[in-house]
């Protein structure tokens, strides 16, 4: 008559291995982060860019003494990791002016500025040698031209009437630093703040003007960090999925899944982990607390000023670049960003900073940060030293040195 097939069981049960939520895990389709969503306007607050754009230098570690009343770590001194980002103002070249409809933003006018750099330019074109070098040539004669004039200042004012959002459009200098790349990355930054008439007479005001980083963030501020993470190629599931290795006495190896599912339903389950790519993916970090926020080096009454990495408590004239340059970066000379704790990507990558989307009051985000030390010994081994004055000093003169003043005194 009618018999129950009683189910199998597994032997151990345990929680699945890593998380289903950023599938599929497949190599990102930009290499730049994508700001998918910008903070909510408030119209009450002055006109402000809501993202950045930066570049990963490296890390180092600080010392600071901890202000948190109850914690038992309270005015006990710490040792943390920080990631630079050098972040060099970014120019202002457009304006693009979006109208909301029922399937969300639509974008109704864009305005470019008169003048676009070659770096910006070249972003246009695949290959910038062999092109003609005509973009925009058009485009900017309207500048010059009455009738042109009147177009552009009818587009801004239709944006004025019409449109509920306005983004700018803004490029990195990467003459400033000095990286083999010519291309700028270019990205467009939501404007909050004020009426629209406000956000687009802000951006008139600033067209083809640099915007510096210490414009849109300041000091403590929680932001959240869009890049695409470090490529680590093809790889299996344990190294993937974080899966158990099998027992050692395995057939045909043992970093594998021993069993991908049953007879059925008759096909492979999306839940179960599997070998492919492991890197390369676009994530978004929250509420990454930012430590300080640098000066380049520049120059002040007549006198170059590079001192961005002393504190308080060491007043050591050094600057944040660590004896021998970031490895496989080299010196940071522009403003810079030190960010609690690591970063998506390597270094040189492109990152995007965006203004927290979701604010957060904990005790250990709100509280204020006195640095005491930052560390700019050597990256390449065991630093002892935290300037090159500091180790000559110890190591004495070089051997070249001193044949050189022997060559001189002859």
């Amino acid at each position: 008559l009618f018999q129950s097939t009683k189910m199998s069981h597994r032997k151990f049960s345990a929680p699945r291995h890593g998380s289903k939520g950023f599938l599929p895990k497949k190599r990102s389709r930009r290499h730049r982060g994508k700001c998918k969503a910008f903070p909510k306007d408030d119209r009450t607050k002055p006109v402000h860019l809501t993202a950045f754009l930066g570049y990963k230098a490296g890390m180092t570690h600080i010392l600071r003494e901890v202000d948190r009343p109850g914690s038992k770590t309270n005015k006990k001194e710490v040792v943390e990791p920080v990631t630079i980002i050098e972040a060099p103002p970014m120019m202002v070249v457009g304006l693009v002016g979006y109208i909301t409809t029922p399937r969300g933003l639509r974008t109704f006018k864009t305005v470019f500025a008169e003048h676009l750099n070659e770096e910006c330019r070249r972003r246009f074109y695949k290959n910038w040698s062999r092109s003609k070098k005509k973009a925009f040539t058009k485009y900017s004669k309207k500048w010059q031209v009455d009738s042109g004039k009147k177009e552009i200042d009818s587009d801004l004012n239709k944006i004025k009437k019409y449109c509920q959002v306005v983004r700018v459009l803004c490029h990195t200098q990467m003459k400033l630093l000095r990286k083999r790349q010519k291309k700028a990355h270019i990205m467009e930054v939501q404007v909050n703040g004020g009426s629209i008439s406000d956000k687009v007479e802000w951006v008139k005001e600033h067209m083809e003007k640099s915007v510096p980083v210490n414009s849109i963030f300041a000091k403590d501020e929680l932001i959240d960090i869009i890049g695409v993470t470090k490529g680590r190629g093809v790889k299996g599931v344990t190294s993937r999925w974080h899966c158990k290795k099998l027992p050692r006495k395995t057939h045909k190896g043992l970093r594998k899944v021993a069993c991908i599912g049953a007879w059925h339903p008759s096909r492979v389950q999306f839940s179960v982990a599997r070998a492919g790519q492991k890197g390369y993916h676009h994530r978004t970090e929250i509420n990454k607390k930012i430590y300080r926020i640098g000066a380049g080096i520049h120059t002040k009454d007549g006198k170059l000023v590079q001192n961005n990495a002393a504190t308080e408590f060491d007043p050591t004239d050094k600057s944040i670049t660590p004896v021998g340059g970031f490895p496989h970066y080299g010196e940071v000379r522009n403003d810079y960003l030190m960010i609690r704790g690591g970063v998506p990507g390597p270094r040189n990558r492109v990152l995007t900073l965006r203004k927290s989307l979701m604010t957060t009051f904990r005790r250990r985000h709100m509280e204020k940060i006195t640095l005491k030390f930052i560390d700019t010994s050597s990256k390449w081994g065991h630093g002892r030293f935290q300037t090159l004055e500091e180790k000559r000093a110890f190591m004495g003169p070089l051997k070249k040195e001193l044949l050189s003043r022997e060559a001189t005194s002859s």
